[in-house]
């Protein structure tokens, strides 16, 4: 198959944030060809350059996200016409409040509101075809006033009539680069209109490219999400006033719907994604749970080893910011420390941005004010049972050191979605003690002790008791590395994700004919097992008569296809 990989602020470049799993897929896919559709979100990243790419993987286009487009197209009156109608359905679909009465929790999947939103979005989709582009249209007056009646019409959300002029003027040009994917030469038939499936990294722009692209040319699209953008807009949103807030949430909302209604196949990377993305509109029949390939070779010289970790080493491992709570780890810690003296805590992780080095730094001061050095004499230097550690240094070298540092490791986080510090503790056979937050109790199945998060006595009591029970250390870390090899290797997904791709296509409308010499169709020229990777289409012999039938010395009569199977010509109607 042809796949068009649509990615958002991650593969083909160095330091994406989907870099590894997409590149992981590509590889272990080698009979299928890749063309790459990159999103980029920063001129730091591409800066970086490109991966390292495999054979399979063909052509790369970027679009630059961040880059403020060319506003030179001019409209005539009919496009101005057109234009207007098809934004002022999009910020009606957008400002619409639940009917009176409605459960707040009730999802929309459905109805009259995800249908005008979704038609107002192919609307400007089929104008920016025609008229080159939606740059200028976008920031324009014509698109904020269009805004501001929809806000002040009657049955608007509340927030949404609190909008004043900057509001209005800040959601329309966060709308016009959400929606810069409208305006992009990405949907011809030399484009993605040759893949055979698109297949979007995220929800976010990279959805909205793989909807146009089934839009104009009907190839499937298949939705991978192993952090669910509409969450991650939330947890985002802090700045700007209530209204602004507000107006964004509804549109990425209605985005993912719409991107989890059209999708041939959603694939979360856990059952807390999935529980999302159900609530947002997704057909149960067509989510399929996928979970994150690692790679576990790197941990298999700790995971095997006979060697016993200090059996009073607490290992904390991941990038330090306020979502992991370290205060609270720390403040369990000193509660450890009381009933076993002999107890050590390593925090193995850097400090991600400005708000992350100074958390790390809180968490420093905190540190040395719980746990003074300790000396055994007057002369001695002292000692602090906590330590912070990067990655890299003597004593830590790899991951793997990392995790093999202690006996048992901790995740005290209180916001997570896939807890990949966890996999790789499972890789590494040891035991964990983690949190109840996103996709934990998922990932650890009975392998590990889970306590509530912002909770300091019971994360102190579940490391004790595995601090005291070295026999069951052992057997929960034995067990978490069975489970670990069993759901979250690159083998396991990217098995999975060619059995997907062979669903989709093989559910899918056939979008190419075969044609005779003159040029015409041939029915029937392209079997269903043509999909199939592999040389199960190529010309055989066939015997006109059974081999009991033939007369003794003569050759049998043979009739060989005439026509290449490669030769073929875009269809616009579907099947035939």
């Amino acid at each position: 198959m042809r796949i068009g990989l649509l990615t958002e602020g991650g593969y083909p470049y160095v330091g994406g944030d989907a870099g590894l799993w997409c590149d992981r897929l590509v590889r272990g896919l080698e009979r299928h060809e890749f063309d790459i559709y990159a999103l980029s979100r920063s001129e730091r990243q591409e800066a970086g350059g490109l991966l390292p790419l495999p054979p399979q993987a063909g052509r790369v286009r970027t679009a630059p996200l961040w880059r403020e487009p060319d506003h030179g197209v001019t409209y005539g009156r009919r496009a101005r016409r057109r234009f207007a109608e098809a934004y002022g359905e999009l910020a009606a679909a957008l400002c619409t409040a639940p009917e009176p009465g409605t459960p707040h929790r009730t999802p929309e999947p459905s109805g009259p509101e995800a249908d005008r939103f979704g038609n107002a979005l192919y609307a400007l989709a089929e104008l920016a075809r025609d008229e080159g582009g939606l740059a200028g249209a976008l920031r324009s007056d014509t698109a904020a006033r269009a805004l501001e009646r929809s806000c002040r019409a009657p049955g608007a959300l509340r927030a949404a009539r609190a909008a004043r002029v900057p509001d209005l003027l800040e959601v329309t040009a966060r709308l016009e680069r959400a929606l810069r994917p409208l305006s992009l030469d990405w949907y011809e038939d030399d484009g993605l209109g040759a893949a055979d499936l698109c297949h979007a990294t995220t929800g976010g722009a990279a959805a909205l490219a793989g909807l146009l692209a089934r839009h104009f040319t009907g190839v499937p699209l298949l939705v991978t999400e192993y952090g669910v953008h509409l969450r991650a807009h939330y947890l985002g949103a802090s700045e700007g006033t209530p209204a602004v807030r507000a107006l964004l949430a509804s549109f990425h909302r209605r985005l993912a719907g719409e991107a989890y209604r059209r999708a041939a196949c959603v694939t979360p990377g856990n059952t807390h994604a999935r529980r999302w993305q159900e609530r947002c509109g997704a057909d149960r029949a067509r989510l399929y749970t996928v979970y994150p390939g690692m790679e576990a070779s790197r941990f298999t010289d700790v995971g095997e080893s006979a060697d016993c970790a200090d059996p009073y080493t607490l290992v904390w491992v991941g990038r330090i910011e306020p979502a992991k709570d370290l205060v609270s780890l720390l403040h369990a810690f000193a509660d450890i420390r009381r009933k076993e003296p002999r107890a050590r805590l390593r925090v193995i992780g850097s400090a991600a941005g400005a708000d992350g080095t100074a958390y790390l730094g809180h968490c420093r001061v905190l540190a040395a004010q719980l746990f003074p050095d300790e000396a055994e004499g007057v002369h001695a230097v002292g000692d602090n049972p906590v330590s912070f550690e990067e990655i890299g240094g003597p004593e830590v070298p790899d991951l793997a050191e990392a995790y093999a540092a202690g006996a048992v490791v901790v995740l005290s986080s209180v916001v997570e979605g896939f807890p990949i510090s966890l996999v790789e503790a499972m890789f590494c056979g040891r035991a964990t003690v983690s949190t109840d937050v996103g996709a934990v109790v998922e990932v650890i199945g009975g392998t590990g002790l889970v306590v509530p998060p912002r909770n300091p006595r019971a994360l102190a009591e579940a490391c004790l008791a595995l601090l005291r029970d070295p026999e069951r250390r052992e057997r929960l870390g034995a067990a978490a590395r069975a489970r670990a090899l069993e759901l979250f290797t690159v083998e396991q997904n990217v098995a999975a994700f060619r059995g997907i791709y062979l669903e989709i296509v093989s559910h899918s409308p056939v979008r190419r004919v075969l044609v005779d010499g003159a040029g015409e169709p041939l029915p029937f020229g392209a079997p269903a097992e043509a999909r199939v990777p592999g040389g199960w289409t190529e010309p055989r012999c066939r015997r006109t008569r059974p081999r009991w039938a033939g007369t003794a010395g003569a050759p049998p009569t043979v009739a060989r296809a005439t026509v290449p199977l490669q030769e073929s010509v875009p269809v616009a109607g579907g099947a035939r």
